[in-house]
């Protein structure tokens, strides 16, 4: 029981978070790349120059893993939930490679936050994958057969 709400706790925070994101960045994308996190410097800006059809095409990616992390959490299925952290991890991973490698403009406690922050967006994922083992689940086609 705790585990189920630790998982749907972190797909919840994960997908509204992801959701926000890709939102912001395909209704403004000008703004997201000057500003994204919000506070700071501008991690996106810091790898000009900017491109707006680049921005939507990333808020578009954002907004289709937030949606499908938050349909994970409602879903309650483990090969869902799995195949879902998966595609998160392995788009982190290489998000994270990337920057890992090129800094572009970022330097010192900036790049050190934004770096770890793609780690943070390695490893929650892989968390509640492992947690998602572990946990019991209501199978799709089980629902499906009870009415639920």
């Amino acid at each position: 029981m705790i585990r189920r709400r630790l998982l749907r706790g972190g797909l919840t925070v994960l997908g509204l978070l992801h959701l926000i994101w890709g939102v912001a960045a395909v209704a403004a994308p000008r703004r997201f790349f000057d500003a994204f996190p919000g506070f700071g410097p501008g991690w996106t800006a810091a790898y000009p120059p900017f491109n707006e059809h680049l921005m939507v095409d990333v808020g578009a990616a954002f907004t289709a893993f937030g949606v499908l992390l938050l349909l994970a959490a409602t879903l309650v299925d483990r090969r869902v939930t799995a195949v879902v952290l998966t595609g998160v991890v392995v788009f982190s991973a290489i998000h994270l490679g990337y920057h890992a490698v090129r800094h572009g403009d970022l330097a010192g406690a900036t790049l050190a936050a934004s770096l770890v922050s793609l780690l943070l967006g390695v490893l929650v994922p892989l968390a509640l994958l492992w947690i998602n083992q572990g946990t019991p689940h209501r199978s799709v086609r089980a629902s499906a057969r009870s009415g639920a």
